[in-house]
């Protein structure tokens, strides 16, 4: 049986659901980092084949689930700009200061890019007396364009 990624995300959500798990708690298991497992389970990462099989028995995934893990999804997908308010403000924050973070990347590294392959991102509570705020860092590997 060949299950799509899109049905294996459905999949994935509602065993969640179902067993009262957190994204913490799957990560923890799949011994990875909280954002990329979130990711890769809904369908924008794989897992390893180890992975796979410690989050497919934390969730109780048939083994197609399980195999459709590993396999390299497309990746994207989001409609842009994008509806969902949270990703919409997202997308936002870099029409807004994309063009000074370029500048500013530009400035201090050079001509090239930061790397979304080699990347980590963390998402975090952050108390605040005016209300919690929501600390996002992502740190990817500098990438200079060859020169010809």
């Amino acid at each position: 049986m060949y299950l799509t990624r899109e049905e294996v995300q459905q999949i994935v959500l509602k065993a969640k659901d179902e067993k009262g798990l957190t994204w913490r708690e799957i990560a923890e298991r799949a011994g990875m980092p909280k954002i990329h497992c979130t990711s890769a389970l809904l369908g924008q990462g794989t897992l390893t084949p180890e992975q796979a099989e410690r989050v497919g028995q934390l969730l109780g995934l048939p083994e197609p689930a399980r195999r459709a893990l590993t396999r390299p999804p497309y990746r994207g997908g989001v409609p842009m700009p994008p509806t969902d308010p949270v990703l919409y403000r997202l997308y936002e924050v870099i029409l807004v200061h994309g063009p000074a973070f370029k500048e500013i990347l530009h400035e201090e590294f050079g001509d090239g890019i930061m790397s979304a392959i080699d990347f980590e991102m963390h998402v975090e509570r952050e108390p605040h007396s005016a209300g919690d705020r929501v600390r996002i860092t992502m740190s990817g590997k500098y990438l200079p364009y060859t020169r010809f």
